[in-house]
């Protein structure tokens, strides 16, 4: 709190929305009523924002939290603000933390207020606003993403807490070292950096500089030896992706927690597993991109730590999946003989016969439609006759590829002459 910026030239990061000309320097330059919602991970900034616009405007600011408050908090507040507007002319910035855990008629009560301008709302949410926040209430309300904070912004929110008076004032250093892990232990999350470096700075003895090892004392997580930019970045992927096709589960979940604890990008680590999913599953277990892209999904609604959770389970369900490479395989054989030039021209009755003239030219003649025939499929050529009979996909016996690898025999019988699938 004491570090918190007092103007918005204070404010570290989140420059897409503060630089000049963007919206809420407009709004705080023209200082006329406004309703925003701000969106983005624990730590970036949403209070901080709110806090700064009501003092660069001379707002009366009003901070409700909708974990302890209530309608009863909300309206009582709203009356108050509008009987200051009426007789002093003086706005009041309604600042509502974690807005999506106000339910739907709890939302309702603000929007006379917002409708009205009695207040200027600004409304704080770590979760999707499409999916938390009322339409009527988002429709009348600006949307700010903030993104979580880069290195350099919390090695400058650092530097300036070591500095200032309302800080440490100098009072102790930090080492290199320390600093890096410092910001891998932040996650992006500023208010965190701060409550870590105050912790570590009433550990350290007066005077001396903060090292790993008093920061590992003062918030009980021990420096992941691992630099993202290094060979520990590539090296515990590399063992992460190769436990899992080992179906090595709990080596798997050991990298899985290596990287998390080491400050990795968890964007990075569920791209890995959508790749990992068809690479090395694929149809031997369908569903296994499924959950990968929920697992991806999740990080990008929910965020660390939580997401940690919605990681494990799909690191745990692709670990124990059958595995196949016959997906990567197929498409790579099929590319290579792109490369090399076998292609041809499209058949001609598979070519386009939606516009007049076609027929004369031959397109689309003697085509024949699959769903007039049994089982759906009928035998005719497909591929160009360079690569006429050529077997790309070539499924294992592994998982639920099996059984792909049953009907694929009997579709191949029949587009090559032999006895239609039976109808099932």
């Amino acid at each position: 709190m004491r570090m918190r910026p007092r103007a918005l030239d204070e404010v570290v990061g989140q420059q897409h929305l503060l630089g000049p000309g963007t919206p809420i320097r407009q709004l705080v330059d023209r200082d006329v009523p406004m309703s925003l919602v701000l969106w983005g991970p624990p730590g970036t900034g949403k209070t901080t924002l709110a806090t700064v616009v009501s003092h660069v405007t001379a707002r009366r600011f009003v901070e409700v939290s909708a974990v302890s408050d209530g309608v009863k908090r909300v309206r009582a507040e709203i009356d108050l603000a509008r009987r200051e507007l009426g007789m002093t002319g003086r706005q009041t910035v309604l600042f509502v933390d974690e807005v999506h855990r106000f339910n739907k008629a709890q939302q309702d009560a603000l929007l006379p207020a917002v409708e009205n301008r009695w207040v200027s709302f600004i409304g704080a949410t770590t979760e999707n606003p499409f999916f938390s926040v009322i339409s009527p209430l988002l429709s009348r309300s600006l949307l700010l993403t903030l993104e979580p904070l880069g290195e350099d912004d919390l090695r400058e929110v650092v530097r300036r807490a070591l500095a200032d008076e309302r800080g440490l004032g100098g009072r102790t250093g930090l080492e290199p070292a320390a600093e890096d892990h410092l910001i891998r232990l932040a996650g992006g999350d500023a208010r965190r950096t701060l409550t870590y470096l105050e912790a570590a700075a009433l550990v350290a003895d007066d005077g001396a500089a903060i090292d790993v090892d008093v920061l590992e004392k003062a918030v009980d997580r021990a420096a992941v030896r691992y630099d993202r930019e290094g060979d520990q970045h590539y090296d515990v992927i590399s063992a992460f992706i190769k436990s899992i096709r080992g179906s090595d589960v709990d080596a798997a979940l050991h990298y899985l927690a290596r990287m998390i604890e080491a400050g990795e990008d968890p964007r990075f680590i569920a791209r890995r597993l959508i790749v990992h999913a068809s690479e090395d599953i694929g149809m031997a277990d369908p569903t296994a991109l499924q959950a990968a892209t929920a697992a991806a999904q999740a990080v990008e609604f929910v965020g660390l730590p939580e997401a940690r959770i919605n990681l494990a389970q799909a690191v745990i369900h692709l670990s124990l999946a059958p595995k196949s490479n016959a997906v990567i395989m197929a498409v790579d054989a099929a590319i290579a003989d792109v490369k090399k030039g076998d292609a041809g021209a499209v058949p001609g009755h598979l070519r386009d016969a939606h516009y007049k003239g076609a027929a004369k030219i031959g397109h689309g003649q003697g085509y024949e439609y699959a769903h007039d025939h049994p089982g759906g499929v009928v035998r005719q050529q497909y591929a160009p006759d360079a690569v006429h009979g050529r077997e790309y996909y070539r499924p294992t016996r592994h998982g639920a590829e099996a059984r792909f690898s049953e009907v694929l025999s009997r579709i191949r019988s029949v587009l090559r002459g032999g006895s239609g699938p039976k109808d099932t």
